[in-house]
C-alpha cells in the first residue's frame, strides 16, 4: 500500500508541480498540502485523472496561534484502486475558500457543516448558511476560543410555555481546577499541600 502512495505522491508531484506546496505519508493516506488558489483545481484533476471519485469527508481544523488560523481538510477515496487520499488547505480567519459543489456535489453539506462550526466561506456555495446551529446563534462552536459554556441558554418555559432564549448564567463561578501538587511541578503551592518537615 505505502509503495502505490509513494508512486501516487511522486507522480502527482511532477504532474502539478507548484499548486502541491508538500506530500506526506500517514496513517495509510497520502497528505497534499495545496495553496488556497489551487484548491479545486487540485481537487477536480484528483478526480478527473486519478479517479479519486468519492468524497468521502471535508472538515476543518482550528489552529489559533498560526497565521493562517484554519486547515481545511479533504478525504477522497478512490474506488478504482482503493486508495485514500488527504487534501489540506490552509485558510488564514476572514478568508474564504473556493466551493467544490461543482466538483463534488456532496460537498455542499459538509461546506455547510463548516461555515456553520469554524466560520469559513464558501463563495460560489448554493446555500451556504447554518446546518446544525440554530437561528440567530452567535459564534462558531468548533473554533478553540469558543467558551465551553456557550453564549445563550436555550430551555423551555412551563410558566409561559415556550422556548426560551437567555444569556449563560453560571450557578457557581466557572473555573479551571488545578490538581497538579508541588511535586508535580506547580509553580505554587496550595493550601494543605505543604511539604512536612522531615522526623528527627
Amino acid at each position: 500500500m505505502s509503495e502505490a502512495l509513494e508512486t501516487l505522491g511522486a507522480s502527482l508531484q511532477k504532474r502539478l508541480g507548484a499548486a502541491i506546496q508538500s506530500v506526506a505519508i500517514a496513517h495509510g493516506e497520502l497528505t497534499l498540502e495545496v495553496s488556497s488558489a489551487q484548491w479545486v483545481s487540485v481537487i477536480k484533476d484528483l478526480k478527473e485523472v486519478d479517479k479519486f471519485s468519492t468524497l468521502v469527508d471535508l472538515t476543518a481544523v482550528d489552529w489559533p496561534a498560526r497565521a493562517a488560523r484554519f486547515d481545511v481538510v479533504v478525504h477522497l477515496l478512490s474506488m478504482y484502486t482503493n486508495l485514500r487520499i488527504r487534501v489540506k488547505c490552509e485558510v488564514a480567519e476572514g478568508q474564504m475558500l473556493d466551493t467544490l459543489v461543482n466538483v463534488h456535489p456532496s460537498a455542499g453539506w459538509f461546506e455547510r457543516e463548516v461555515f456553520d462550526m469554524f466560520g469559513i466561506t464558501f463563495p460560489g456555495h448554493p446555500d451556504l448558511r447554518r446546518i446544525l446551529t440554530d437561528y440567530g446563534f452567535t459564534g462558531f462552536p468548533l473554533r478553540k476560543d469558543f467558551p465551553t459554556t456557550g453564549y445563550v441558554e436555550v430551555r423551555y418555559d412551563d410558566l409561559e410555555k415556550r422556548v426560551v432564549y437567555e444569556p449563560v448564567k453560571l450557578q457557581q463561578e466557572y473555573r479551571q481546577f488545578d490538581f497538579m501538587s508541588p511535586w508535580e511541578g506547580a509553580e505554587y503551592i496550595l493550601p494543605g499541600d505543604e511539604k512536612s518537615p522531615p522526623k528527627p
